[in-house]
């Protein structure tokens, strides 16, 4: 019988069950403080969807059983702050949906009836979702027995995690249906003409190779070009549609980070100076290794050629339990000691068998079938046969099992291991990232010397006194700027390094910022010119090893940016076309009646470019230029064309040689092409709806 392990197991298999796992972080923060007000609707909405208002108790418990099932799929009982955001995105998601479709589907008569999820579920027409869960691994074939034996278990004893875990999984499968009904009804009614198909024939079969002259926009200087004010708000006002703009917030903030002191540099010094004799005469350095330094102890050999030459000279010239150091690497100090010494092979050859966790159920029952292919291996039974059968390596399953000769370096360390530390023909069992794997070496390289060497690390660290000189200068900063102004002119008095950071309002992170939600968040709940609080009303945020203050700068609002914000993009786009008119006069005015006699006089070269078609999308060393493609494409063999104003610069093209195609199936071309448009409908009648209605989104007060 399936068992609700197998099932969460597989189900990280399909992407219709979990789409876009990730988890939530809640800060109620400063709505907690705003006492009764809290209890208004208003203040509790998280969304206005199309006129529907989306309460945080309702979307928040959404999230809540998103996590839960989450937590019962990966087997984890924590989640990190990725897996949340993931989670409440797809919470978030899955609430516009319900909300823009809803009554699309009412108002078409779409639904899923409860017979119709009978035959889903358990019927004669297995969802696919339910073939793969309950799919026999043996066999192939999906087990209708296992099915019904599971549902007929969650009457019993299952828990009620578990009846709402396979909840989920048949709400998956209503939601997969209805979606799908819609879109073949969207899909059903494209049509692809025979003029379509045909057009799209001929710009497919009409091959070009071309000859081309081009002066680029950079051959003249932005200096060289003047525009009028006048110019500039006539562009702007034909281009309203370019200068579109989100809503947005400008952050200024300085940083003062957290970094080890000499004071703390000499500290780690001196432990590890005084924990030199004790390394010395310890007997396990392993567990000594393990307990007091900052990287683990590694069972891993080295040759002389690995270490660096003071380390090699050390290592191969002194005897077991000699230490070395201590030295700096990096930011850490190191003691190192030499724990054993071995004559060991410098490369191998293995042959394994790797089974699959997610195919036999979990890494219980493949580490059970592996031991039980161990154990038919000792008593005689073919390796490379039993690779051919169940191993899930298909590269190495076709040769039985065989990786050929490898060094170290190359396989995961606890495949290395019994590879190279393992004897030959001897089977190990070893657990890795990939699954359950035996291991046979089969023949082993010339042995060299290699030692074992037992490293102790201390990284150097700030400590509580450097953190608390950090904060205090900061504080010092905070007490004497308290407003905009002040916190301007204070940053170019003492030469602070100032950044800047433009921010969306449910934008996670800030770059280089650690964990800054809670700064964006602030943004949004600021006025302009204030310095930022966090939480709990400070103006300093600790984020990671840094303490930030900040100023909200600039408050940008969703619609169209000003002439004013926009007129350095409005300047670079004015001279542009002043550019290309004045190259497209120069070329006319340049002698010849070959483009190498038109290169000669522009003191410029032919360039060549082939296979070129209308449904090219760009011209290889050049860029994307579809002007210029769609004047080639029409242009005729041996004939020069006039300029070209192009994204890049102005061209002047011939089409030296044309290869027509010979597709003439005008039939596949529709079928072709209609399957184009059904995959656009997939994905655009969903987002045609949901341009639709208004979609007022609140998330930002409360994540």
């Amino acid at each position: 019988m399936a068992t609700l392990q197998k099932i969460r197991n597989r189900a990280g298999l399909l992407v219709a069950i979990i789409i876009g796992l990730a988890l939530f972080a809640f800060i109620l923060g400063d709505l907690l403080r705003s006492g009764s007000s809290l209890m208004r609707p208003q203040q509790l909405e998280v969304a206005e969807i199309d006129g529907e208002s989306v309460q945080y108790p309702d979307f928040q418990k959404q999230i809540e059983e998103l996590a839960d099932i989450y937590k019962m799929n990966t087997g984890n009982n924590q989640l990190d702050d990725n897996a949340w955001t993931q989670v409440r995105e797809q919470a978030w998601q899955k609430v516009v949906r319900d909300i823009v479709m809803g009554d699309v589907y009412e108002d078409l008569g779409i639904t899923v009836t409860s017979d119709e999820l009978f035959d889903m579920v358990q019927g004669n027409n297995l969802h696919p979702i339910i073939q793969q869960l309950f799919r026999n691994q043996t066999t192939g074939q999906v087990d209708k027995t296992a099915v019904l034996q599971f549902l007929k278990s969650l009457e019993g004893n299952a828990t009620s995690q578990q009846k709402a875990y396979w909840l989920y999984i048949e709400s998956q499968i209503k939601e997969e249906r209805i979606q799908a009904k819609y879109t073949n009804m969207i899909r059903q009614g494209l049509y692809v003409t025979n003029m379509e198909a045909e057009n799209s024939l001929a710009a497919k079969n009409h091959q070009a190779n071309v000859q081309f002259v081009t002066l680029p926009f950079s051959n003249i200087s932005d200096s060289a070009i003047t525009v009028s004010e006048k110019e500039l708000k006539s562009y702007y006002n034909d281009h309203l549609e370019d200068y579109k703009q989100e809503a947005s917030r400008t952050i200024e903030y300085i940083s003062f980070d957290v970094v080890a002191s000499d004071e703390d540099d000499a500290n780690t010094l001196k432990w590890v100076e005084d924990s030199k004799s004790e390394f010395e005469s310890i007997q396990d350095n392993e567990q000594y290794v393990n307990v007091n330094s900052d990287i683990r102890f590694e069972n891993v050999y080295q040759k002389k050629e690995d270490l660096s030459a003071d380390l090699a000279e050390f290592a191969f010239n002194s005897e077991v339990g000699s230490v070395y150091g201590p030295y700096k690497e990096g930011n850490s100090y190191k003691l190192v000691k030499i724990d054993d010494f071995k004559d060991l092979p410098d490369s191998v050859q293995a042959r394994h068998i790797l089974i699959k966790p997610e195919t036999v159920g979990s890494y219980d029952e493949a580490i059970a079938l592996a031991d039980s292919l161990k154990g038919l291996i000792e008593k005689g039974a073919n390796f490379a046969t039993l690779a051919e059968t169940y191993s899930e390596d298909p590269g190495s399953a076709r040769k039985g099992g065989d990786l050929g000769w490898f060094k170290r370096g190359q396989m995961v360390k606890p495949f290395e291991e019994a590879a190279f530390n393992g004897k030959v023909k001897e089977v190990y069992p070893v657990t890795t990232q990939f699954g359950v794997h035996l291991v046979q070496p089969t023949q082993k390289g010339k042995e060299v010397k290699q030692v074992r060497l037992a490293t102790l690390s201390r990284t150097v660290e700030p400590s509580t006194q450097t953190y608390q000189n950090v904060y205090a200068l900061a504080s010092k900063f905070v007490g004497e700027n308290q407003d905009y102004e002040a916190f301007t002119n204070s940053i170019a008095e003492q030469k602070l390094n100032k950044k800047i950071a433009t921010v969306n309002e449910n934008q996670r992170e800030i770059a280089g910022l650690e964990s800054s939600r809670s700064l964006i968040r602030s943004a949004y709940q600021a006025d302009e010119e204030d310095i930022l609080a966090n939480n709990e009303g400070s103006p300093i945020f600790e984020l990671g090893d840094s303490f930030i203050i900040a100023a909200l700068a600039g408050i940008t609002d969703e619609g169209t940016a000003s002439f004013e914000d926009v007129k350095p993009r409005v300047e670079l786009a004015v001279k542009k076309l002043k550019k290309a008119d004045a190259l497209v006069a120069k070329m006319k005015a340049a002698s010849g009646d070959s483009l190498e006699a038109l290169a000669s006089s522009l003191n410029t070269e032919v360039k060549s470019a082939n296979n070129l078609s209308f449904n090219s999308f760009s011209i290889p060393g050049v860029g994307a230029e579809p002007n210029v493609i769609g004047t080639l494409s029409s242009l005729e063999k041996g004939k020069i064309s006039t300029p070209i104003k192009g994204n890049n610069g102005v061209f002047v093209v011939e089409v030296v040689t044309v290869t027509e195609g010979t597709d003439e199936n005008l039939d596949a071309e529709k079928t072709r092409l209609a399957q184009s448009l059904g995959y656009r409908a997939n994905y655009q009648a969903y987002e045609a709806q949901r341009n639709s209605v208004e979609i007022d989104d609140k998330r930002s007060k409360f994540y």
